[in-house]
């Protein structure tokens, strides 16, 4: 726990800056997401790096990313139906999240999220936290555990559909690296980044 109990306060504290209402209006989100990326890519090397031989590319891996990033893109897609018919607050709430792109270049959102984003939150709380975690406390709780944090990391949004989303990706992601024998970040990493740009940019979800 030691080597990874470090790096999560300090991921909690990045997401608090990110999204809290009294740092978020003063940052430009992006840029803060970049930053923090680049922070959860340093903190994964210098905490372990049990995660490097877990990267087998292969077209299986890439099967399983594309497929899954399509797959999460409909849960989405019909949660934010269902959402919308039972909470009133659910379209203000996601049109809060869509406003972030507001004045900022979609290309340049598409990439970060491809190449920095995916990437870096797939390493880390796939391949430091939820290895270190499962490793200490078997599969299901490690699992469990990881995607709670990952959930209330984004607590001070106080958005409830950003919680939830977060909460069905840490399950998601989080369950296809439990399942996935051997063990391997290319398909989570893949799903992570396509995903991201598909409800971001390409087919947005409202």
């Amino acid at each position: 726990m030691s080597r990874v109990a470090f790096p999560i306060a300090v991921a909690a504290a990045l997401w608090f800056v990110m999204f809290s209402p009294w740092t978020a209006p003063h940052l430009n989100f992006w840029w803060s997401m970049l930053f923090s990326g680049s922070a959860l890519i340093v903190m994964s090397a210098v905490f372990g790096r049990d995660w490097l031989p877990q990267f087998r590319l292969s077209f299986r891996a890439v099967a399983i990313g594309l497929i899954s990033a399509v797959a999460l893109w409909g849960v989405f897609y019909l949660g934010n139906a269902l959402s919308t018919l039972l909470f009133s607050f659910a379209q203000p709430q996601i049109g809060a999240i869509y406003g972030l792109r507001d004045g900022n270049s979609h290309l340049w959102i598409a990439l970060l999220l491809l190449f920095v984003v995916g990437p870096a939150e797939t390493i880390f709380w796939q391949g430091l936290v939820q290895r270190a975690l499962m490793t200490r406390w078997g599969d299901l709780t490690g699992f469990a555990v990881t995607t709670l944090i990952y959930s209330l990391v984004h607590l001070w949004s106080f958005n409830v559909m950003l919680l939830m989303a977060a909460a069905v990706c840490g399950i998601f992601w989080g369950g296809l690296y439990m399942l996935l024998k051997p063990r391997n970040l290319w398909p989570l990493l893949i799903s992570h980044a396509v995903w991201d740009v598909m409800v971001f940019i390409l087919f947005p979800i409202v």
